[in-house]
């Protein structure tokens, strides 16, 4: 999956470009931004068709409605919030029961010599990916949001809490809550990270 880094002030720009009728510059939007709102997504549902309409719907009223929309600060934030609002309002009209979904881990490996090393770290990648994403899944579903939102989103405390509605502490005690409750379920199941 390629990922796009975009600093504050690229994503800024490529923001005014686009409500400017750059084509080009809201496909890179799109590029960037889209598989980072399918795993947000999957905080809260598993319908993957759903997700993906929503998405979909995401980015065709923003092209219809360029030329209304406000500044942004942060385009990350502007259309992570977007999203989740989206999904909710759906999963709300169809009165269904949120849930996560494996979310996929980064996570490099060094370099191995052998066809046989390799087999052997990616078998255990794989396990520990499993195991990861079992822990995850057994948190509260606000606590699943922070530690997305710090791990793989790259959010600091602060853009959590804003972007949460909570306070600080209130953030600092999710993910500190929810290291702790996965650093229990792990070490019960003799995996080392």
């Amino acid at each position: 999956m390629p990922r796009f880094h975009l600093t504050t002030q690229e994503e800024v720009t490529l923001w005014n470009q686009f409500r400017q009728d750059d084509e080009a510059a809201f496909a890179k939007l799109y590029q960037c931004y889209v598989q980072l709102l399918y795993n947000y997504c999957t905080q809260f549902s598993v319908d993957k068709a759903l997700i993906k309409d929503c998405i979909h719907d995401l980015f065709v009223e923003l092209w219809q409605h360029r030329h209304t929309l406000g500044d942004t600060t942060s385009v990350r934030y502007y259309l992570m919030a977007s999203i989740k609002r989206k999904l909710v309002r759906h999963l709300n009209a169809q009165q269904k029961n949120t849930s996560s979904e494996e979310i996929p881990l980064e996570y490099h490996h060094l370099y191995t010599a052998s066809a046989e090393s390799y087999v052997i770290a990616q078998e255990e990648y794989l396990q520990t990916n499993r195991n990861l994403n079992e822990a995850m899944e057994r948190l509260p579903r606000r606590q699943r949001e922070a530690i997305f939102l710090k791990f793989y989103v790259n959010m600091t405390n602060e853009e959590i809490s804003n972007f949460m509605k909570i306070n600080i502490q209130s953030v600092y005690n999710l993910v500190f809550g929810a290291l702790t409750s996965m650093k229990k379920q792990l070490s019960a199941e003799h995996v080392i990270v």
